[in-house]
């Protein structure tokens, strides 16, 4: 039988950060009617089901309601679980072959214990014009709009001014359906210690809100770093159960970095 995780992304403690589903196989292919039951059925915001192909191993993953092309958290999670279990050696990168490319991950010391660092792809902002529904996906809270990524997972992007109106935004979910996009990421100034501060909401996906969202800050970091004129940003996911991101831009990668915690463990008993 599989074995099954869940583990705590982003954060050095349970029961915050962002939760994931960690299934590792003996073999591939997944069957993905069945992948997609499984996530259904663990109900994080993404379950990641990987299993060794080659040198590599291969990594997908699904929200509740749909196979996503890339997931940050969820791919911290994977490699946690890997190097904690022995499956991988801690001393040499973790490489996952995806649907995104080649994604890998380092463990490394960190402030306050040890940080896995992603590298994934950077997905910057295309030009487009505000969808008439963004006032209403903002809750009628002021903001503006920023763009659209492109590709498998596309997303929105909007800004607030401050982090104080970010953490007051009441977003219309339905109006953030109607946008046509993966999700909305809504991003502000960061105050204190903190470079950027954002929310991400996907229903379109089954994930009203995103807890800490990673494969985000693949577009947030190039965006800050043009404007702070710095690659090394610090940024804190402003949702209830809130995370805090590392991150390293390149000129067309973007390292992500944090921490992660197993809270359970144990073995799927209704396999494929």
């Amino acid at each position: 039988m599989p074995a099954f995780h869940l583990v705590d992304a982003f954060t050095a403690r349970p029961f915050a950060g962002n939760p994931a589903g960690v299934v590792v196989l003996d073999a591939g292919p997944v069957d993905a009617t069945w992948a997609g039951l499984v996530a259904a059925e663990v109900r994080a915001s993404e379950t990641a089901f990987v299993h060794p192909e080659g040198e590599t191993w291969r990594l997908r993953w699904w929200t509740p309601t749909a196979e996503v092309a890339l997931c940050g958290h969820a791919t911290l999670a994977t490699a946690h679980v890997l190097f904690t279990a022995g499956l991988a050696d801690p001393d040499a990168p973790c490489r996952f072959a995806t649907r995104s490319g080649e994604l890998r991950t380092v463990r490394r010391p960190g402030e306050d214990g040890e940080v896995i660092a992603m590298d994934l792809p950077a997905w910057p902002l295309a030009s487009q014009l505000e969808p008439p529904e963004l006032p209403a996906a903002l809750g009628g809270a002021p903001g503006r709009y920023l763009g659209r990524t492109d590709g498998d997972q596309p997303n929105h992007v909007a800004e607030v001014a401050t982090a104080d109106a970010l953490d007051a935004l009441e977003p219309d979910l339905d109006a953030v359906r109607a946008l046509g996009a993966t999700g909305l990421i809504v991003t502000a100034p960061g105050d204190g210690d903190v470079d950027l501060v954002s929310r991400y909401f996907a229903p379109n996906v089954g994930v009203d809100e995103d807890p800490v969202t990673g494969s985000a800050h693949a577009t947030l970091g190039p965006l800050w770093a043009g404007r702070l004129g710095r690659r090394q940003l610090v940024a804190d996911q402003r949702s209830a159960r809130g995370g805090r991101l590392h991150l390293d831009v390149g000129d067309d990668r973007v390292e992500v970095a944090g921490q992660a915690v197993t809270v359970v463990e144990g073995r799927l008993l209704a396999a494929t």
